[in-house]
């Protein structure tokens, strides 16, 4: 049966492995992503000390983007030692009834590394259709001297996957208010920041509309969302750049995990007008 992934936080149970039973130890979590990373691309891996009731020890939350990996994962690991002395017990998580949990998309760091282990470093690619300037539209909208002066810049990126004729588009706002709008350095560094996270947003936005079907052989295709596309996908390029301009393109509305500036992959001097092939 093949398995259908999105550019989102992992949130379902099936994908998600409780291990307990684990001994403290310096480097508990490496340990475990070790381990577990064998079986499939890991989200995350949290380790925590039991409850005082529980006893001494520790229990770890283990996150796979694929549930058939985590289903291999716990088959292959339950009841083994691994890296200790005792057997740990590892099972899947369990729904919890009535309880909705909030879809996050991966922010761009995330959405690149899901990309990279199901379609390789050279099956995709990003670039940067327009970055704009957009700080001082809505000037005429505030009162003087009510709101600190900020930067906004406007992103529009275009995501294509070559091997599977799948192109996608995402826009993303970045804004930050300047502390000292007379303080130069300030606004260089407020500048960088704000365009990196300005991509970030928009290549996240573009992921969103891509689906990841993998296949039980492996194999893996791909497919666009129709059912996420957004009036201005349509777009020509003229156009886009157009709204961007005069700060009048809707973004998408999905809720976004924080962006880690740091792992945001644009080389130092920007603007960046196109990020390389990965």
């Amino acid at each position: 049966m093949a398995e259908v992934l999105q550019f989102r936080v992992p949130a379902g149970s099936a994908q998600t492995l409780l291990v307990w039973g684990l001994e403290p130890k310096p480097g508990l979590e490496h340990s475990l992503f070790s381990v577990f990373s064998k079986y499939g691309l890991l989200y995350s891996v949290r380790a925590h000390s039991n409850a005082a009731v529980a006893g001494p020890g520790c229990y770890a939350i283990i996150k796979f983007y694929s549930a058939a990996d985590a289903s291999r994962a716990q088959q292959a690991c339950n009841g083994q030692r691994l890296f200790q002395s005792s057997p740990l017990k590892v099972c899947v998580g369990t729904k919890q009834k009535g309880f909705q949990q909030q879809v996050l998309a991966l922010n761009s760091n995330k959405c690149q590394e899901l990309a990279n282990h199901y379609l390789g470093f050279n099956g995709w690619s990003s670039r940067i259709i327009t970055l704009q300037n957009v700080s001082g539209f809505d000037d005429e909208n505030e009162e003087v001297g009510k709101k600190p002066p900020s930067v906004r810049y406007l992103c529009a990126v275009e995501v294509t996957l070559p091997n599977h004729g799948v192109h996608s588009r995402g826009v993303g706002l970045g804004e930050a208010d300047l502390e000292n709008g007379e303080d130069p350095l300030e606004f260089v560094t407020t500048t960088r920041r704000v365009q990196k996270l300005a991509v970030g947003r928009a290549l996240s936005g573009a992921f969103q509309k891509i689906l990841l079907v993998v296949l039980e052989s492996g194999k893996v295709a791909a497919e666009y969302n129709h059912t996420a596309e957004e009036p201005t996908d349509s777009l020509t390029e003229e156009e886009l750049e157009g709204l961007v301009q005069v700060n009048e393109l809707p973004l998408e509305t999905f809720d976004l995990e924080e962006e880690v500036l740091s792992d945001l992959s644009l080389d130092d001097e920007l603007p960046v007008w196109e990020m390389a092939s990965h």
